[in-house]
């Protein structure tokens, strides 16, 4: 579904220096993945999910998604590709200035397509999160979680084959982050859609991924499934995560 070749991507620093953010990454991720990419701030994860959709283009490398080579496309073949790949942002990007319902018909306004149509998938789609009730509130007047819910909602809105997911659960509190999880996690199983997930969480990954990438200064340094009973981390990074996991699962456990 998604093939990342030795992906280069640097940016330029106020002082002249590029800063190279992503370097040789290569991941393939096949259909019907919830693939987790994890690492610390300043990783690279972010900036090498956004080379998907191209919202971050690549310097070198390839980017194939569902058979599509992305950095061949033209803009309107770009533009018709991107309709087909969802995204969830950290921070909601919901318009606030708009209902629920008006958030989610969004991106059914730009595809063009009418508004009869528009009106039985938005309801859809508000469904499948939960939220038919809050279809006339404003952004303003939600919780965290039900924003963030509403952001899956819009990002459902086009039939994507692909949803990317950058730190979806880094905006809500810890309460609300097994909701967000179950809703994606239900998403994958009920409509087959690929989902690509960033995150600095380990629970996160424990939660709903079956794949991982962990990345460190740019560099995708161990990749593994989450079923592999074998599977001992190599990397510092990895090391920490684990291990990291297991203090924070002890922590809570006292709380029970």
């Amino acid at each position: 579904m998604i093939t990342l070749q030795q992906i280069d991507k640097a940016f330029q620093t106020p002082e002249g220096e590029p800063l190279k953010a992503v370097s040789s990454a290569s991941l393939q991720i096949e259909e019907g993945d919830i693939y987790g990419i994890i690492g610390f701030s300043g990783a690279g994860k972010s900036t090498l999910l956004r080379t998907i959709n191209l919202l971050e283009r690549p310097d070198s490398g390839k980017v194939i998604v569902d058979g599509q080579d992305m950095l061949a496309l033209s803009e309107k073949e770009l533009r018709q590709a991107r309709m087909s790949i969802g995204m969830i942002f950290q921070h909601f990007n919901l318009l606030n200035n708009r209902t629920v319902y008006e958030n989610v018909s969004f991106p059914l306004e730009i595809a063009g397509v009418a508004k009869a149509d528009r009106k039985a998938r938005i309801e859809e789609c508000l469904r499948i999160v939960g939220l038919e009730d809050k279809a006339n509130a404003y952004p303003a007047k939600l919780s965290g979680g039900q924003k963030q819910r509403v952001a899956i909602a819009r990002a459902l809105a086009n039939g994507p084959k692909v949803l990317l997911c950058d730190e979806p659960t880094s905006s809500v509190d810890p309460s609300t982050t097994g909701s967000i999880l179950a809703f994606l996690k239900e998403i994958n199983e009920r409509l087959g859609i690929t989902i690509v997930i960033v995150t600095h969480e380990m629970n996160v990954i424990k939660s709903i991924c079956n794949k991982v990438a962990v990345m460190e200064h740019g560099i995708v340094v161990e990749k593994f499934e989450m079923n592999d009973t074998k599977f001992v981390p190599k990397s510092n990074i990895a090391q920490f995560l684990f291990n990291n996991e297991i203090i924070l699962d002890k922590r809570e456990a006292a709380y029970v």
